[in-house]
């Protein structure tokens, strides 16, 4: 014991070694801060990338049209995409990050994704009409450029939300009601989306963000408010709207889906995807 004391008034502390001075990878929540307000219009400088493009900021995305040609910025992914392959960027990088391409539906678009250290990424398209795909790819990669400027630059925007504005609503909290276990599944509990405006639970998905298409099919009324119920292969769309607080001329969309596991949706899904936007659209402000 007395070997023991004499060797432990003996020790010395060892310094920590210093932290290193190397670059640091660069992880999403870095590159853009609280997902849930990123202004996805701050990343695309429309000017160089579309000239004369028209942009909609929504709550996970910024769409800009032109000439036929629409370029989308965003959303964010948390989730492995087995479509998406490495590929030449002819840009520069930051430490830590892969710009990457998707390989779906390549005829018509030109998908790129931007992979922060943290494994989440941002996803970038263009799609057109035409069948020039190079002429796609060259504005895909201005416009993941455009993107890792403004990153690197500190110049990544953020979004306000306006009073009764449904850029406020936590999506998973209209979810988690008793009521919706039949159409969601037994036992199913919400997981909500990276940005926050988005909410998974079973079978049932629900989205809150600003319209960038006009409704296809007549409204009818479903808790209260107008709605549009489409199909959409194995899924059963209900959108409603309301005008955007602080956009004028544009509409807030909250849009809730069912999928049909089992194959292609039909009537029966609708009728499942009816019953929960009557239980959720009427807990939704109102502007």
């Amino acid at each position: 014991m007395l070997g023991a004391l004499l060797a432990a008034g003996c020790a010395t502390t060892q310094a920590a070694p210093e932290p290193s001075s190397g670059p640091t990878p660069l992880t999403a929540s870095a590159a853009l801060g609280d997902y849930a307000t990123v202004d996805y219009c701050s990343l695309l400088d429309v000017p160089a990338v579309a000239p004369g493009a028209v942009e909609t900021p929504t709550f996970e995305t910024c769409r800009a049209d032109a000439g036929g040609r629409t370029i989308l910025v965003g959303p964010l992914a948390f989730d492995s995409d087995p479509n998406i392959r490495p590929y030449e960027y002819p840009g520069p990088v930051p430490d830590g990050v892969a710009v990457q391409q998707s390989m779906f539906n390549d005829r018509s678009a030109c998908t790129r994704a931007i992979t922060f250290a943290d494994g989440n990424r941002l996803d970038l398209s263009v799609t057109d009409a035409g069948d020039d795909q190079a002429a796609r790819c060259g504005v895909a990669d201005a416009a993941v450029g455009s993107a890792l400027a403004a990153i690197t630059s500190n110049k990544v925007g953020r979004l306000t939300f306006p009073d009764r504005s449904w850029g406020l609503v936590a999506p998973c909290v209209l979810l988690d009601k008793p009521d919706l276990e039949a159409v969601a599944g037994a036992g199913s509990r919400p997981a909500t989306g990276l940005s926050g405006h988005s909410c998974i639970r079973g079978k049932v998905s629900f989205k809150l963000t600003v319209q960038t298409d006009e409704p296809s099919a007549p409204p009818e009324t479903l808790g209260g408010r107008p709605a549009v119920v489409r199909l959409s292969g194995a899924f059963c769309l209900v959108d409603t709207t309301q005008p955007a607080p602080g956009l004028p001329g544009r509409r807030e969309l909250a849009e809730l889906s069912v999928v049909e596991t089992a194959g292609t949706a039909g009537d029966g899904t609708c009728a499942q995807a009816r019953t929960a936007a009557t239980a959720i659209f009427p807990l939704l402000p109102r502007a």
